[in-house]
């Protein structure tokens, strides 16, 4: 395991792997003898391209099944399917040179993300079967992704094409994170927040869209385990030695009426942590529970998602969450670093799954976040004495800031190749970057009149120049979930002119300036509509400008994507949706969508 953290996980035991199933034409006397190196060589390249490219939350490279024979005809079809049962394959990719029996050589599992690369040769029609096969696929009702090569090359050509590279890689990181979804749960930590329609949470959409279970606790399950210590007391004395070292306070914003005690202060910081342990021991479990003789809390509950309901029936009594969601979303803690946990704040189940895909897709760190406010160009130099936003900026910007707390990764300390800040997976993470990360955050004892009960705010502002995706799911009645995606770049402003805007809000939480990519088309036109044409009051942005990933899983487990700005060349779906409409794509997704209906939908 990558770093080896000793930090428990819900991504352990036998994870799902990718199955690569070599098709070839069935027929014997002299064509398929020729083709059976050729096939299994092609089969072995693509298993060497994932397990080279492709890893598991764990920072493991993923485990990649190749059949243990070519597949002529549905008997070895069949002996495929058996051993890929065996060996919890979750997404099947079938690769051929050749022609190949259609409907006979199909993988026919109807929940297995699936797809089909067939290789683009004169000699052997390969590209003829991956047409055959598909229209089986689309005609059956169970869709596959189709992977071609733009150019032609020379039978055996060992060589393969870099379009066929990034749809090959695409489609295994997307079937894998909907692989890696399934079983698992969403931990309902409490309620609703606050009448927030996020946090009323859908059973039917985690179970019936992405093939998971909802798991509820009352958070006085938090009020017992503190009371009875039930938590790992040696990582609590631990973890408070490492926050009274990495955490520093910043200014105590509250009025003079309003200030708590240091003594005060100190409790909140100690049943902070607590909670913070707690909260991932019910997420995964913990063994170190079992050894102090609660077997039953050892056991967590599976969760790969959380959420945090916190205001208000928490927070007017107990201290915030703030502490407890900005860490655990963390790559990072006093355990060294390790993969981030998904909790959302105010317990927001959607904010929660579209933070729950960009990990997924992309191992990284998840900042959640408010989509709070739209400043023009004219606001900006109105309120801060004539100042100009330009670049990237020009069009104004979007104020991502919320009164929970986002990652610390969410600062940008931590930089790509080239030198520019991004939100690394945590294996590729240095020391350096997580001490960078620390010292851009400072912690505020909370705003009382927002928060009675205490605890600390986070505050930070993140690096400018990082390309990023904010997303997030929606609910419609009569629809289902629909994905928003917005590519764009953060933005770094002049001190002054960040903290006139900062403090009209809040100067205790962490802010992201966001400057989405306008194309001057629908609510794309300006970062006004963009704002304009949003869902809900939150939001996630994930680093990178992956909103083809998202696209692909959405379609993967037939969510329709409503607004988005990414490229066309890079929209990747299902072969069957081009039998839904090829001009307007969007509709095309909502017709298909609705029409396969949700993955693991019971109709």
């Amino acid at each position: 395991m990558a770093n080896q953290p000793t930090s428990p996980t819900a991504f352990e035991g036998n994870l799902p792997k990718i199955g690569i199933r070599p098709t070839i034409d069935g027929r014997l006397g002299g064509v398929r003898e020729s083709l059976e190196d050729q096939t299994m060589n092609l089969a072995k390249a693509v298993a060497e391209l994932i397990v080279s490219s492709v890893r598991y939350p764990t920072g493991d490279p993923v485990e990649v099944v190749i059949a243990d024979t070519c597949i002529g005809g549905v008997a070895e079809a069949t002996a495929c399917e058996d051993q890929f049962r065996r060996e919890n394959v979750g997404v099947s990719l079938t690769v051929t040179p050749c022609w190949c029996y259609g409907s006979e050589t199909m993988d026919m599992d109807p929940l297995r993300p699936k797809a089909v690369f067939g290789f683009n040769g004169t000699e052997r029609p390969g590209a003829v079967y991956l047409a055959a096969v598909l229209a089986g696929h689309t005609q059956k009702g169970i869709p596959a992704f189709g992977i071609y090569g733009r150019d032609v090359q020379a039978a055996g050509d060992p060589n393969m094409p870099a379009d066929v590279q990034v749809k090959i890689l695409d489609f295994a990181r997307c079937g894998l994170a909907a692989a890696l979804m399934k079983g698992k749960s969403y931990l309902s930590m409490g309620g609703a927040s606050m009448g927030i329609a996020g946090s009323m949470v859908d059973f039917a959409f985690w179970e019936k869209w992405l093939g998971m279970r909802v798991e509820d606790i009352d958070m006085t399950e938090f009020v017992g385990r503190m009371n009875k210590d039930q938590f790992d007391q040696a990582e609590y004395e631990k973890a408070m030695a490492w926050v009274k070292q990495n955490c520093p306070e910043g200014d105590d914003h509250n009025s003079d009426a309003t200030k708590r005690s240091r003594e005060q202060l100190d409790s909140e910081w100690s049943d902070s942590v607590k909670m913070s342990l707690i909260a991932r021991d019910l997420m995964v479990g913990n063994p170190k529970l079992a050894e102090m003789g609660l077997g039953e809390q050892a056991q967590g509950h599976g969760a790969i998602a959380s959420g945090f309901q916190g205001q208000r029936q928490w927070t007017d009594h107990f201290p915030n969450g703030d502490f407890l969601e900005a860490i655990l979303s963390t790559s990072f803690d006093w355990n060294g670093k390790r993969a981030p946990y998904i909790v959302a704040t105010e317990n927001d189940a959607l904010n929660a799954a579209t933070m729950l895909f960009g990990h997924l897709l992309t191992n990284t760190a998840q900042v959640f976040a408010d989509l709070r406010t739209y400043w023009s160009a004219d606001a900006v130099s109105s309120a801060c004495d004539g100042y100009q936003l330009d670049g990237l900026a020009g069009d104004g910007l979007l104020h991502l800031i919320n009164s929970g707390p986002a990652t610390l990764d969410g600062t940008g300390q931590q930089t790509d190749s080239d030198g520019n800040p991004t939100m690394k997976p945590f294996w590729e993470i240095s020391d350096e970057e997580v001490e960078k990360c620390l010292k851009a955050t400072t912690w505020h004892p909370s705003i009382t009149e927002y928060f009675p009960g205490g605890g600390m705010s986070t505050r930070y502002k993140t690096k400018g120049g990082m390309p990023a995706t904010m997303t997030r799911i929606n609910l419609v009645d009569g629809l289902g979930p629909a994905l928003q995606i917005a590519e764009g770049h953060t933005v770094e402003l002049p001190e002054n002119v960040h903290d006139t805007l900062d403090n009209r809000t809040n100067p205790t939480w962490p802010t992201t300036w966001f400057a989405p990519t306008v194309t001057g088309r629908g609510a794309f036109t300006s970062t006004y509509e963009v704002m304009n044409h949003w869902g809900a009051n939150h939001c996630v942005m994930t680093a990178g400008h992956v909103g083809h990933l998202f696209i692909t899983l959405a379609s993967i487990l037939r969510i329709p994507v409503y607004m988005h700005n990414v490229d066309d060349a890079k929209v990747f779906r299902p072969s069957a949706w081009n039998a839904f409409g090829t001009d307007n794509l969007e509709s095309a997704d909502f017709r298909a969508c609705q029409n396969f209906g949700p993955l693991y939908g019971r109709r």
